[in-house]
């Protein structure tokens, strides 16, 4: 029988590349110590919409597997994947909520741009796209959906409540009950989740996301908030979500728009984080080019299609990653580890609907002050570059709507090039951008 390390370094070169198998499997768990956290995020945002909270898990699980399997075996990157924040909570409240469809046509929606992703990766237009919008509004983009899971997450844990007087305001850190004052337990207890997470994060604890979400958590179940019904049981049934898709009443204005902004969110995120990590990990050529680049973006692309046909919002590389990287990973075998590790937390089902919204509210602003870091990589000096991009990130969380926010930034990047004589400076994908932009709002509305 032939030796099992050497299969594995004929399949991810493994001394090439200067690592062994026991480095990269360290490596893939300490990339899944750092975003486990979604697969308890990501059920408990989808099943808003009325999706199985038991399917979305285990699609959750199921499509990061695969999409970890395929940019390992692959591709050979020590990237993982799993449902990306911000595209989850743009399904939501977005798109369901928001715009009043059906959970099983913005699954048909994620579904199509998966498609679209493999066409455009396959044709290179991916990367003329990425190369051909303006920094700044690539860096808006991510900074303002950091804000828009800032708002979500201080919803959800009732920090922020609406006031007819002005719109939101701050709840009480307190309760009225039989005429006594007593603690808002969930109020206190997300704001205390939250700087746990960003401790833990200061001393460099691998896992501060899942750990602040299980303290919490059991503080919960301790004041009797939320009820604990064990650790481990059966797989629960993919069913419910499962080839749900309905493609029926996707073709229209409003639905292709919401195509684009899935596409259009996920291309930012993922090539980013492609180049990022890999140039943490010394992946990148001398050109600063990343080699396989096609096989990277087709692991991507394939995960997306997955996640819809399972049962879940879009599948995107994870920042993450450099976790593993800075504990050594090198090769594809720290992603497949993580997927082995994604797969085995099917058992785990019980635990995560456990997690009530209040625990899981301090990852998303923690996620939240991560993407806001991307507004530093802006010009804020320039007018004609600042003013789109505040466009852009004040729009996503004062509309409620990652897609209204994108389309202001590209309206009026456009808009005030022109109106400052610079409109040699747009490239020619901004100026048929924000024009299909504005005919989508003109005849369809908001």
């Amino acid at each position: 029988m032939s030796n099992p390390n050497n299969l594995l370094e004929r399949l991810f070169k493994l001394s090439e590349h200067g690592t062994n198998v026991r480095t990269e499997i360290v490596a893939g768990f300490t990339t899944f110590l750092t975003m486990c956290y979604i697969i308890i995020v990501n059920p408990s945002i989808l099943s808003i919409t009325g999706m199985d909270f038991g399917a979305v898990f285990v699609a959750t699980c199921i499509s990061a597997a695969i999409g970890c399997f395929i940019m390992g075996a692959f591709a050979n990157y020590p990237i993982a994947l799993a449902p990306g924040m911000g595209l989850n909570a743009y399904f939501t409240f977005s798109v369901v909520q928001g715009m009043g469809v059906s959970w099983q046509i913005a699954l048909a929606a994620v579904f199509v741009s998966g498609i679209i992703f493999v066409l455009f990766s396959f044709f290179k237009i991916r990367e003329m796209l990425v190369n051909a919008l303006p920094m700044s509004l690539k860096m808006a983009i991510a900074a303002g959906i950091g804000l828009f899971l800032a708002l979500i997450a201080l919803k959800n844990a009732g920090i922020v409540i609406a006031s007819e007087a002005t719109l939101l305001k701050m709840n009480n850190l307190y309760e009225i009950k039989d005429g006594v004052k007593v603690p808002n337990m969930p109020v206190l207890l997300a704001l205390g989740g939250f700087f746990l997470t960003i401790a833990l994060d200061y001393f460099r604890v691998r896992g501060a996301i899942i750990i602040s979400i299980f303290v919490i958590t059991a503080i919960a179940a301790a004041l009797g908030l939320t009820q604990f019904e064990g650790v481990v049981s059966a797989v629960p049934s993919l069913a419910p979500t499962f080839m749900q898709m309905d493609f029926n009443g996707l073709f229209n204005g409003s639905m292709i728009a919401v195509v684009f902004v899935f596409f259009l969110v996920d291309l930012f995120d993922s090539t980013g984080t492609l180049v990022g990590v890999s140039h943490r990990a010394g992946l990148l050529d001398k050109n600063g080019h990343l080699p396989r680049l096609k096989r990277a973006l087709f692991a991507d692309s394939t995960a997306i299609i997955a996640g819809g046909a399972l049962g879940t919002s879009s599948i995107t590389p994870y920042i993450e990653s450099a976790s593993g990287v800075a504990a050594g990973g090198r090769t594809g075998l720290t992603a497949v580890t993580v997927g082995v590790l994604m797969l085995a937390c099917l058992w785990f089902s019980p635990l995560a609907k456990a997690v009530p919204a209040f625990a899981t509210a301090p990852a998303l602003l923690y996620i939240g002050v991560q993407m806001m870091r991307s507004a530093t990589e802006i010009d804020w000096d320039d007018m004609t570059e600042a003013a789109p991009a505040f466009m852009t990130i004040a729009f996503m969380p004062f509309t409620y709507s990652i897609a209204d926010g994108i389309a202001l930034g590209f309206i009026s990047y456009a808009a005030i090039k022109l109106c400052c004589k610079r409109h040699r400076e747009v490239p020619v994908m901004v100026w048929i951008v924000a024009v299909c932009w504005l005919a989508k709002f003109w005849f369809l509305g908001a």
